[in-house]
């Protein structure tokens, strides 16, 4: 039964699975067939910085559709954020097998930005089911802006990570059109230059711990 103790037990264990459990994913890692990955110490470091940053964007991809699902009352669009959750876990997981493959670690930090995601997508989700979906189109148009900025950013010989990216940037603009779709309320301006400078701050320390 869907009650709301159940609701907020399922989101505690997404909560720990997310950041403490290796994630697994629905789809297979994307690759670039016949492409060979070879990289020097300097390419491998730079390459596993941006993979950092690429999957702390995804531990809070969890937790923003984990409170969204939360906070909305209806339950068709409840399910939508939950399936775009599980998505983003396919995400979460290719990242996290690259960062491994790189020989890097995840942010330290993954429990802080895991609860800031949290608390914006729960604030978000209280102020109506318009403006959730507004502030999903929003995040996803802002993650496919980054990630397109990954792609010319990573060593071009890193063929395993610009595949995945290439794909998490489709993907994420999906999201955003079937927000729009489902009946998304564009955010004032100034919400989205505050998304945008916490995303940079965020991005920013995530490069480094």
């Amino acid at each position: 039964m869907d009650t709301p103790l159940n609701s907020v037990l399922a989101a505690a264990d997404g909560a720990l699975r997310t950041l403490f459990s290796k994630p697994r994913a629905s789809q297979p890692c994307p690759t670039l067939a016949n492409e060979l990955t070879v990289l020097n110490a300097d390419d491998k470091a730079l390459s596993g910085a941006l993979m950092r940053v690429n999957h702390v964007g995804e531990v809070c991809a969890q937790a923003l559709y984990a409170a969204q699902a939360l906070s909305t009352r209806d339950p068709l669009l409840r399910q939508k954020f939950l399936d775009a959750g599980r998505e983003e876990g396919d995400h979460l997981a290719w990242t996290q097998e690259r960062l491994d493959e790189l020989g890097a670690r995840a942010s330290l930090l993954n429990p802080l930005w895991y609860a800031g995601a949290f608390g914006m997508g729960l604030l978000a989700g209280r102020l109506g089911d318009r403006v959730s979906l507004g502030f999903v189109q929003e995040t996803e148009r802002q993650v496919e802006s980054h990630l397109a900025s990954h792609l010319e950013r990573l060593p071009a010989g890193d063929h395993a990570s610009r595949a995945i990216v290439a794909q998490m940037k489709a993907d994420e603009a999906r999201h955003a059109a079937d927000a729009q779709a489902a009946g998304a309320r564009e955010l004032p301006a100034p919400v989205k230059s505050l998304m945008r400078a916490a995303a940079k701050f965020m991005t920013t320390v995530a490069h480094r711990v």
